[in-house]
């Protein structure tokens, strides 16, 4: 294997995890984003890991360290990817804005550098042609608290090398994912094929006034047995993600348009979901948490 030197593109909620757990494995990361604001947020997202991954997996603090110095920032593109194996993308789930990013980041890596994508919902032959190397561009999507939920789904392309497929593969085992391996493209991989009808369901229900977030949650954790809803999911996931999402679900599916504009209305009033200390609930102690949730 040769990947040494990992650049994650974007440094939201699963960017940032991404790059730590890629760090934390040994890896070399650099964190690209726009601006150097952006970047500071990151450093504090990143450095906020700390008790999950002592908490959840036993992580010791010299370990996290060890992560830390894994990890350098730069808001500029050309140098985050100069000496670039692997770069993953973790930016808005736009399609004009990953295309635009490709056609730029194609100029700037280095020749043999591997592209793969973090897309939730888009498939990899919609931007394989901007990345200027198709043959090594593929998407690797993985789920909110990576060290926890440890799956990296990996679909390629049409016109993937059936070589770099397997190198990355081995990455995701290398940075202590299982890599779910997909035969074809398909929108939303498996997790989000399930999940996403959910979450169009909920947002359905909600927008149109049938019941609120909370007692939809209630619904099904005490029907299912699930340990979170919809709109937990959502918070946990990001509201901002989840617009992008829904935005272009909509699309297609016009009964969604009510929910985009209330989610859009959320992300106005600074409402990004567990990030930011309030979404559909209230951090750090969210209801859906306390011991009486299910009461009613």
């Amino acid at each position: 294997m040769t990947i040494k030197n990992v650049t994650v593109a974007g440094s939201g909620v699963l960017g940032s995890q991404i790059a730590f757990q890629s760090a934390f494995k040994g890896f070399n990361v650099t964190v690209y984003d726009i601006n150097e604001d952006a970047i500071n947020k990151a450093k504090e997202r990143i450095k906020g890991l700390r008790h999950s991954y002592k908490q959840d997996i036993a992580a010791t603090d010299e370990d996290f360290e060890k992560g830390l110095a894994n990890i350098s920032y730069s808001w500029d593109l050309a140098k985050a990817v100069s000496n670039a194996d692997l770069v993953i993308e973790a930016i808005p789930e736009r399609p004009d804005i990953k295309k635009d990013f490709y056609q730029k980041l194609a100029k700037l890596a280095p020749k043999d550098a591997i592209f793969t994508s973090n897309s939730s919902t888009l498939i990899p032959s919609m931007f394989m042609e901007d990345t200027g190397r198709p043959a090594q561009f593929l998407n690797m999507h993985f789920a909110n608290q990576v060290w926890l939920n440890n799956t990296a789904e990996i679909m390629g392309s049409p016109k993937t090398d059936p070589n770099i497929y397997k190198e990355i593969v081995q990455f995701a085992r290398n940075i202590g994912m299982i890599p779910i391996q997909l035969k074809k493209e398909q929108p939303g991989y498996i997790l989000n094929s399930m999940l996403i009808p959910l979450l169009n369901a909920a947002q359905y229900l909600w927008a149109d006034g049938v019941a609120d977030p909370q007692m939809i949650d209630k619904t099904w954790v005490a029907a299912t047995g699930a340990p979170f809803g919809p709109f937990s999911i959502i918070d946990i996931i990001g509201v901002r993600t989840d617009y992008n999402i829904t935005l272009e679900e909509a699309k297609s599916d016009p009964k969604l348009e009510p929910a985009v504009k209330k989610l859009k209305e959320m992300l106005d009033e600074g409402k990004l979901g567990k990030e930011s200390g309030e979404g559909f609930y209230k951090y750090p102690n969210p209801a859906y948490k306390q011991k009486d949730f299910l009461k009613i």
